[in-house]
Order: C-alpha cells, then structure tokens, then sequence
C-alpha cells in the first residue's frame, strides 16, 4: 500500500556528518542496552528507532478517558502501544502498509529551545520503509489540536527534514475504509493462510470472483473465508475498501505492489 498521508515522496536519509544542521534539537530514547541516551539530533538520523522500547509507558486505571493498549503488529511480529482509539486505527493503518516494514511507538524525546523555554515531544510513531527512509508520525483529531501541540508538530517536522526523515500528522481516518481494515485485521496472522488454498486462491483470482464466489470455489466458505481475508490483509489480493466488504465485493489478485484500496 503506497502511502497516502501527503508525505513527501523519495527522501532520502542524509549524512551523520552534518551536526550543524540539527544543532538545536536533542533525541532521548532507551538504548539497546536498556539504558537512557541523550544525544544531538544529527547523532541519531540513523539509529534503528523502528526497534527502540518506548520512552513512556502505556498505564490503564479505572476511570481513564483515553484507551490505551497494545496492537500485536503482524509487520515486525511484536506488540507497539497506542493511547487511543485513533491511535490505535493508525497502528493499524502502517501494519497494513507494505512500505512500511518496522515500527514503534513513542520512540523518542524530542527536545528543542522555543525560544521562550525549553520544549520536548514525544512523538507517536516511527516507522521504518522499504527504501531505508525514516518516518515520524503523531496523531490527534482535526478538532483537538491547540497552539501549543502545533507547534510542537512543527518543531518535530522542522527536526525529520534536517535528517531526512518524513513526518505525517495524521487525524480521523475515513470510516469505512477503516472498518475494513478493523476486520481484515482480524486474518493478518499466519496461522490464517492455508497455503494449498492460498496458491489456489491467488490462481482462480486473475480472474475478478464475487468474495463468496471465490470462497465456494476453494472450497466450504468456513475454511476458505479466513485464507482469502488473510491474502487481502497482505495485499496479494485486493478489493476496494472504500466500501463495505461484503459477500459481492469483487476480490482480484493484486494489480500493482503496494496499492492501497
């Protein structure tokens, strides 16, 4: 699924050897070690954030209004945190994406001076794509951003073009595109793909089927069902989830890599 959030496309990761560029802003985050690190900006452009622990913790206590918890991610096979239900849909949102191949959550403390006084932010996410590129992403509703979250987001936009990273600040996504991923997210371990039923499904769909055609093809819809939702979730099939799926839903083998429906 080719990412669809604005970003800049193609950028690339620039040289540790250029401290003077982010001199303004600090990194801190968990080492491998498990220790807390502190250094400049420019140090850290291509540390492995997509496999830091995170710099602040998930609590959940009784009459919390945030939901907080962890998304077992199919993508790197190990649980990221959010402390939302948009948050949440987004975690959800980067597990589907092919492009993105790591990911973790409140990877850093982002310091900065504003000028006033001393800032920091922790991010929501970092996530690692294909082509090496790191990206850094928040979340929050269109509606609920005050001045001093933006920013805060434009400081930490200011700090991924120094060293190349990309930035999203991402909000409610599309409902029914959503929904769709909620329940296709449901199929996205591997115990879901059966994989006779898997190389026959990926044949008969170079033809489009109805999804409760193809599942009777391959066989009971109990059994097959799961396989086909599994290859939908990994992009080898594809539907368009700008709509409810249901039993008509034209399900196809995937026309191009990386397409989002």
């Amino acid at each position: 699924m080719t990412l669809t959030w604005g970003l800049p496309v193609g950028a690339a990761l620039l040289p540790v050897s250029a401290p003077q560029r982010a001199a303004g802003f600090r990194v801190g985050f968990v080492g491998h070690d498990g220790i807390d690190q502190r250094l400049r900006l420019a140090e850290v452009a291509a540390h492995a954030f997509e496999h830091t622990a995170p710099v602040r913790s998930f609590p959940s206590f009784r009459g919390q209004r945030n939901n907080t918890g962890w998304w077992w991610c199919a993508t790197n096979r190990r649980h990221v945190g959010f402390e939302s239900w948009l948050e949440r849909d987004h975690v959800i949102r980067l597990d589907f994406t092919p492009d993105v191949i790591g990911l973790a959550s409140q990877p850093f403390w982002l310091s900065w001076d504003d000028g006033a006084r001393g800032r920091r932010h922790a991010p929501d996410y970092f996530a690692r794509l294909v082509d090496g590129t790191g990206m850094v992403i928040d979340c929050r509703p269109a509606g609920r951003i005050k001045p001093t979250d933006a920013n805060a987001f434009a400081a930490t936009e200011r700090a991924c073009a120094e060293v190349g990273w990309r930035y999203a600040l991402v909000h409610e996504p599309d409902p029914v595109r959503m929904a769709n991923l909620r329940w296709l997210a449901g199929y996205r371990r591997t115990r879901c793909r059966r994989a006779d039923i898997a190389a026959l499904a990926l044949e008969l769909a170079s033809v489009p089927h109805r999804l409760i055609e193809l599942a009777r093809l391959l066989g009971d819809p109990l059994a097959t069902l799961p396989v086909i939702f599994h290859l939908l979730w990994c992009c080898e099939l594809e539907t368009n989830l700008s709509v409810l799926l249901h039993e008509n839903s034209i399900v196809a083998v995937a026309s191009r890599s990386g397409a989002e429906q």
